[in-house]
């Protein structure tokens, strides 16, 4: 399922228990993510989901679960 790997994903990068982590999760206030760290995670989702996130979108996909709604409806 999407959001488990999405959660798979931004624990090892952001190096956070996957236990904390659920769809209204913010990845800068909640996860401690700064824009370096997005960057590598927006990396890390188009290569796991063979998706292109565009730079417009990336400000937009600021919670897990807008991450997980993004990847749905561009899979």
């Amino acid at each position: 399922m999407v959001l488990e790997k999405v959660i798979e994903i931004l624990a090892d990068q952001l190096s956070v228990d996957p236990a904390i982590i659920n769809e209204d999760s913010n990845l800068v206030d909640d996860l401690g993510a700064d824009s370096l760290a997005v960057i590598d995670l927006i990396m890390c989702i188009e290569d796991e989901f063979k998706i292109e996130v565009p730079d417009s979108e990336v400000e937009n996909l600021k919670t897990v679960g807008a991450i997980v709604q993004f990847i749905e409806d561009h899979q």
